[in-house]
């Protein structure tokens, strides 16, 4: 299947990186290349573009796509180790971020990857095929409570409880093996008179999000991107659940200076510092047209911090 990939609000996120031609940018879920082929091409042959993806056929479609482009470099790795990539590369300073941490068109279509309710597949959900843990393992091997714990974190999931005894049940029968059979299970444990669809998207949300660790290390990787970031750069951030949402206003409010003294205290003694500001207080959705012609961006949410010198906030 070919790796298509429709970049959600791109001209909302190409105008709020504020692209300098001459800069150094990261695309750190690079996907199939959409959000990465609009930078590129903003870029003048003395900037760079550095696309990571912990998918290998992500990157391997990425680089047929900019193949015309020269001054791209590409990563297989895990955004969360952002820092320790660019220093590697012997880069100490960058310009811009974009972080789309939502799965890919591809990822979803394609049957045999297992992240699809809608598919008939093997129980995987590896976003790297390299790593041992798959979606099978974790519905097969996880104890009740772990179960439990993971569908409410990660699916917000009403009937948790319910769903992760029966996946026990289930399994000392005999053993969970693909999409339709998690399916059949989820079904069974919701009460009668009760959609299943909407707990199909929630447990297997939260079964996707433990096998590839997505929220793990968010705030790690916000927190080191900023770091490392000059000032007026700017980091963009896709996201498509609350989960993922909580996690990236709370950092970059951190990031901006979130001062936990009592008001009327005469000083700061907390010591908190702000390294920049929120350019949107409330994330930008996309439009309507947008929402329409695409219906999984409706979901999705952007944010943007921008770098600024570091300074106390009182």
């Amino acid at each position: 299947m070919e790796f298509k990939h429709i970049p959600i609000m791109l001209n909302e996120v190409i105008d709020n990186l504020k692209i300098k031609p001459n800069g150094i940018y990261v695309d750190g879920t690079m996907g199939g290349a959409g959000h990465s082929e609009a930078i590129v091409k903003k870029l003048s042959n003395e900037g760079l573009l550095i696309g990571i993806d912990r998918d290998q056929e992500a990157l391997n479609a990425s680089h047929e796509r900019l193949k015309e482009f020269e001054n791209v470099r590409y990563i297989w790795g895990k955004h969360e180790d952002l820092k320790d990539i660019l220093f590697g590369m012997g880069i100490k300073k960058i310009d811009g971020i974009l972080l789309d941490l939502g799965i890919s068109s591809y990822q979803i279509d394609e049957a045999s990857r297992g992240f699809s309710y809608t598919k008939e597949a093997p129980l995987d959900m590896r976003m790297n095929k390299e790593q041992e843990l798959t979606a099978r393992e974790v519905v097969n091997t996880y104890s009740k409570e772990k179960l439990e714990k993971i569908f409410f974190d990660y699916g917000e999931e009403n009937f948790s409880k319910r769903i992760a005894a029966k996946i026990i049940e289930k399994r000392e029968m005999k053993s969970i093996e693909t999409t339709s059979d998690l399916c059949d299970v989820i079904r069974s444990s919701i009460p009668k008179g009760k959609d299943a669809v909407d707990s199909f998207k929630r447990i297997f949300q939260a079964i996707r999000i433990e096998v590839n660790g997505e929220l793990k290390d968010l705030e790690k990787a916000i927190k080191d991107g900023i770091e490392i970031m000059n000032e007026g750069g700017r980091f963009c951030i896709l996201t498509f659940h609350s989960l993922e949402d909580r996690i990236v206003k709370n950092a970059f409010n951190d990031a901006a200076g979130k001062c936990t003294c009592p008001k009327d205290f005469p000083v700061c003694v907390c010591n908190a510092k702000s390294f920049g500001k929120i350019i949107n207080k409330k994330p930008i959705i996309p439009s309507e047209e947008e929402q329409i012609n695409n219906p999984r961006s409706k979901s999705c949410k952007l944010r943007v911090f921008e770098r600024e010198k570091e300074h106390p906030v009182r």
